[in-house]
């Protein structure tokens, strides 16, 4: 009974969480790993864990959640033709490597310095959503193939260490070179798959346990984390779609704009 008692606030704290990061991802069309680490970063200092724990526990249970999302927005997109599967081919080897060098760093290093990481790459989307989201492409075609190796390598490097899919960077990147915005997400999404699978391989199997990790986590994953948030954000993320509908979608990428620039000053100040 005690432990049940002990496992309560937990779960409930959990159930929050889920619901908050599905009903964003569906209102604002935003990845979970972009809400989900935050969430969890936050959440688990509340249960004792430190600050540079928390964070690579978030990284790696965000990685895990994201692999069943992947898969269905993978089918969901490949039914449109939205992804460029030749591409995901050129690029999937780099990107994997890009990966697994990013992995292997967060079971070696502090995890204030993906705090920082994270923090940086939220800020970046921030901007993108206030100031870029209508702007034109800055260069006609992407670049020949050794170059693309480097940006497929570079998605997956920084992306595993945030704890994120490869839509926040992979988006940026292919329209920038001028992919359709739709063609752009389709093939983000495989690389959502590409990052989050060998990504959280990784953090369950060669990645030590911290002592003061939260009830359920084996390696840098929180398994209950993982029951409670991936049902409830599927569950809740047509809630966001629906309030979506009804209001001003600019205006609500700004005001998450606004929310998370603020949140990745705070990871900023605790890491620093």
């Amino acid at each position: 009974m005690g432990e049940i008692s002990q496992l309560l606030p937990v779960i409930i704290g959990l159930a929050f969480a889920g619901m908050l990061a599905g009903t964003l991802a569906g209102l604002l069309g935003v990845g979970g790993g972009i809400i989900n680490v935050p969430v969890l970063f936050f959440l688990f200092q509340s249960f004792g864990v430190d600050s540079s724990n928390a964070m690579v526990i978030a990284t790696g249970t965000s990685l895990a959640a994201i692999i069943p999302t992947s898969l269905s927005s993978i089918k969901a997109h490949n039914k449109r033709s939205n992804i460029d599967w030749l591409l995901i081919k050129r690029w999937s080897a780099f990107m994997v490597i890009g990966v697994l060098a990013g992995s292997w760093l967060v079971t070696i290093v502090d995890g204030r310095y993906f705090t920082i990481v994270f923090a940086l790459i939220a800020l970046f989307m921030a901007y993108n959503l206030s100031f870029r989201a209508n702007s034109a492409a800055l260069f006609d075609n992407l670049p020949p193939m050794p170059a693309q190796g480097l940006f497929g390598t570079v998605i997956g490097f920084f992306s595993v260490m945030a704890g994120i899919g490869g839509g926040t960077l992979g988006v940026s990147v292919l329209t920038a070179f001028n992919y359709a915005i739709h063609r752009a997400v389709g093939t983000s999404a495989a690389f959502g798959l590409l990052i989050s699978v060998p990504g959280a391989i990784f953090l369950l199997l060669f990645a030590q346990t911290p002592t003061n990790a939260p009830f359920g986590t084996w390696g840098y994953i929180n398994f209950l984390s993982l029951l409670v948030l991936i049902p409830l954000s599927v569950a809740f993320a047509p809630v966001g779609v629906w309030i979506g509908a009804k209001l001003d979608a600019n205006k609500l990428k700004k005001i998450f704009a606004v929310l998370l620039t603020f949140t990745a000053i705070r990871m900023l100040m605790q890491a620093i």
